[in-house]
């Protein structure tokens, strides 16, 4: 078995294996590091497999080793291959130290930057990764990776079924696809020194998805409905803006009954307890009369059982695809409803603050917006339809007034103007 060892003299890492029953040793200008080790563990993996299937050529690994004579006639490949040549020129700069193969520094980046994520997000872009972006550039060196190269992966994609569907992947999708890409091949440029082939790729166009929260009726349907052991968890959802996360990772240490605060401090992503999605997502909810009650009555189920509020038979955080499969789309089914993900709730308990005439200020503190732009952005639009605020409000505020009458005629409403423009 292959390892990869450590010089004293120089600190530079440097490849050991046995080939054809002797013992080689092959230098790089990689230095000491665990991305570069993890870069190289990866060559001699392939190195192995390569000596096991009995397809290894030397000169494919290392075109400058002394070694390589001893086997270019055993392995039919002349000093002057092109071919060999040709296969060289990839796989050289990954020994040498110089540009790497796309697969290898895409390792390299991968492991600096995964510390930053969620596990969710980590393990959705391992995936496109490994099942996507490898199979398609692996092979090439990142600064031999072309525009025309990404624009004909980027075709190529929008050929593709989502999975499970019988249509092509979403532009979304594709967007999504392409993150991990232009981030791996900017930094690549960053590092190597050259010009990276993003420059002037935009992302593709979408229509994006509007948000469709319950009326307040939808809401009281939902509620007297669902299985008696779900009625508080959507009772808090549906009446305080958690995210999915916030709601499946509360626990009672967070329950403030004296103040009637919930706290959000932790969420739960992936099975995994994790910082809430961002610092600004750190708050404190007001509890609504029938938020108390309804966490006054799911503490007689779960606070002896488990420090989450919301929880399975053994005490751990709800698996929330399960949830939603099992529980809420058959609910929504039942009540002849349209089918909406669960994270609606959220946008439902902000149109409804909205109708009832809260503060934005507070609405947005509530929701974990660091302002009040994404809320009269996002939410502003239903406001009208649930409360009729259409210019009959200022109407009315002129009626309460004395300021005018219905039957007012139009030169008494211009002498009315012109007396408050002379005060």
């Amino acid at each position: 078995m292959g390892s990869i060892r450590k010089r004293e003299d120089n600190g530079l890492l440097f490849m050991d294996f046995r080939y054809k029953g002797a013992r080689f040793r092959e230098q790089t200008a990689l230095a000491e590091n665990s991305a570069n080790r993890k870069r190289l563990e990866k060559v001699m993996d392939t190195i192995e497999a390569d000596i096991s299937a009995g397809i290894f050529d030397y000169r494919r690994y290392f075109p400058s080793s002394k070694n390589v004579s001893k086997f270019d006639e055993l392995n039919g490949a002349p000093a002057n291959d092109p071919v060999a040549a040709n296969v060289a020129q990839v796989v050289a700069p990954v020994i040498n130290g110089d540009v790497p193969l796309f697969r290898y520094f895409t390792e390299t980046w991968f492991t600096e930057k995964e510390v930053e994520w969620r596990k969710s997000h980590r393990i959705s872009t391992r995936a496109d990764i490994d099942k996507l972006l490898i199979p398609h550039f692996g092979e090439k060196v990142v600064s031999q990776i072309t525009k025309a190269d990404i624009l004909g992966f980027r075709a190529a994609l929008s050929k593709v079924n989502a999975r499970g569907k019988t249509t092509p992947l979403s532009a979304r999708r594709i967007n999504k696809i392409f993150g991990p890409l232009r981030q791996i091949l900017n930094e690549a440029a960053d590092r190597f020194d050259f010009r990276t082939p993003f420059h002037n790729i935009k992302q593709l166009k979408f229509r994006k998805t509007d948000i469709k929260p319950f009326t307040l009726d939808e809401v009281r349907q939902i509620i007297n409905t669902v299985r008696p052991d779900f009625k508080n968890y959507y009772t808090v959802r549906f009446f305080t803006g958690m995210r999915t996360g916030e709601a499946d990772g509360l626990k009672w240490k967070y329950v403030d009954f004296e103040r009637r605060l919930i706290l959000v401090r932790e969420t739960v992503v992936a099975g995994d307890e994790e910082y809430t999605k961002n610092d600004g997502s750190q708050r404190d909810i007001q509890m609504s009369q029938v938020v108390y009650d309804a966490l006054k009555e799911q503490e007689k189920s779960t606070r002896h059982l488990s420090p989450f509020v919301f929880c399975n038979s053994i005490g751990t955080p709800l698996a929330h695809k399960n949830i939603t499969n099992r529980v809420w789309y058959p609910l929504l089914r039942h009540l002849d409803l349209e089918k909406r993900r669960p994270y609606q709730c959220r946008h439902t308990a902000a149109t409804l603050w909205l109708a009832s005439g809260e503060n934005p200020e507070w609405i947005a503190r509530q929701m974990g917006h660091t302002n009040t732009e994404m809320l009269f952005r996002v939410y502003s639009r239903f406001v009208p339809n649930l409360t009729r605020q259409d210019g009959s409000a200022f109407e009315r505020l002129l009626l309460q007034s004395g300021a005018t009458q219905p039957n007012q005629t139009e030169a008494q409403t211009k002498n009315m103007t012109e007396e408050i423009s002379h005060e």
